[in-house]
């Protein structure tokens, strides 16, 4: 079986958590080829560096300055956003054809898919979140989803099948109501929560007080990036801070502060660990990863990001994690955010979802 995986590039979270994915197809004995674009290409290129990798369009995503002008944005953004699934498009039809891929594997890439193989598109945003008093037009936003996803042929969301799961209204839609019949001629999996982080080992003693991970678009990862350096020189202690800029090696010191701009699985998952509190955005693909670390977070979400606003309230409900508003993102109040014990994420029960689910389709495509 020859499989093309292909994540967005909206910050690394989404190829990231295509690892796991990449891992199970290699090890069934398929032949993995990776599209790829920014800085997933260093990437995928430092984590599977025998695998073929071939060039596809960036979809180039800049947020807003603020954070309330990211409804206007979308609308504005939306145009070019849908010229690049064209582009997309046609050049999954065309390495489907020069290649003889069996399976096209899209994480969240509208239109990465092809007539010619089976199709797979990953998300963990069967719903679309909107903001306040707009949330009346997520039912516009979920049809306007399941236009997307009606071109492929399987539906997998990397997520625990139970209410809330890690991802609660996001991952999860009332099948009565919102579903209806469009999953009937299409299956909807879920795959469990996925990490590339697994079996890691336990540091002996603590190394730094506070460590800081920025990602994401810009230029809201700078904006946080920035306020984390100016909170942690004011905060005794050493700390660390991980800028998530792969193909760049130079880990640097700033006063209390030790700045690397990337590390790969192995390296991420030991300063984690020999860290006491956890600090970044709280994109899902971070917090499936530091569910599986054990992290005691506390979450940022991006100004005007519905989703990750949302995450950041529905797990310090349910006292998984922290969350602060960036606007308020100062040194005493993040000393005060982690007073008391730790909060840890739940770590679903280890499952075997994405085994049957790429099982299924190996006896699919080589039926």
């Amino acid at each position: 079986m020859k499989v093309l995986v292909a994540p967005l590039d909206w910050g690394l979270g989404h190829a990231t958590r295509c690892v796991p994915v990449i891992k199970e197809f290699l090890r069934v004995g398929a032949e993995v080829h990776v599209g790829v674009c920014g800085n997933i290409a260093p990437f995928y290129k430092d984590a599977f560096p025998g695998l073929k990798q071939h060039r596809i369009p960036s979809y180039r995503i800049m947020y807003p300055k603020h954070g309330y002008q990211m409804p206007a944005w979308v609308l504005t953004e939306l145009p070019r956003i849908l010229k690049v699934v064209a582009v997309e498009h046609a050049i999954a039809e065309s390495l489907v054809e020069r290649e003889n891929f069996d399976v096209v594997f899209s994480d969240n890439r509208f239109g990465f898919y092809s007539e010619h193989a089976k199709s797979i598109y990953m998300t963990h945003q069967l719903r679309i979140a909107f903001p306040g008093v707009t949330r009346v037009l997520e039912s516009v936003g979920l049809k306007f989803h399941q236009k997307q996803m009606a071109n492929f042929n399987e539906v997998w969301v990397p997520d625990v099948p139970g209410y809330p799961g890690l991802g609660g209204r996001l991952s999860h839609l009332n099948a009565k109501n919102e579903t209806g019949t469009f999953f009937k001629d299409r299956k909807l999996r879920y795959v469990g929560p996925l990490s590339r982080f697994d079996n890691m080992v336990e540091p002996s003693q603590k190394k730094f007080k506070f460590l800081g991970v920025v990602s994401g678009a810009e230029p809201t990862r700078t904006n946080l990036e920035l306020r984390l350096r100016k909170v942690f020189r004011e905060i005794p202690g050493e700390h660390a801070l991980l800028l998530g800029k792969p193909g760049l090696n130079e880990i640097v010191k700033d006063g209390n502060i030790t700045v690397y701009p990337h590390l790969s699985t192995e390296p991420f998952a030991e300063l984690v660990k020999s860290s006491e509190c956890f600090v970044s955005r709280p994109g899902y693909s971070t917090v499936m990863d530091q569910a599986a670390l054990g992290a005691n977070c506390l979450f940022v979400p991006t100004p005007g990001q519905t989703e990750q606003v949302y995450l950041g309230k529905l797990l310090k409900n349910a006292k998984y994690a922290r969350s602060l508003e960036e606007s308020r993102l100062t040194a005493e109040n993040l000393l005060k955010a982690f007073e008391g014990d730790p909060w840890r994420l739940p770590v679903p029960e280890h499952s075997n979802l994405l085994q049957q689910a790429v099982g299924s389709l190996v006896s699919l495509t080589l039926r």
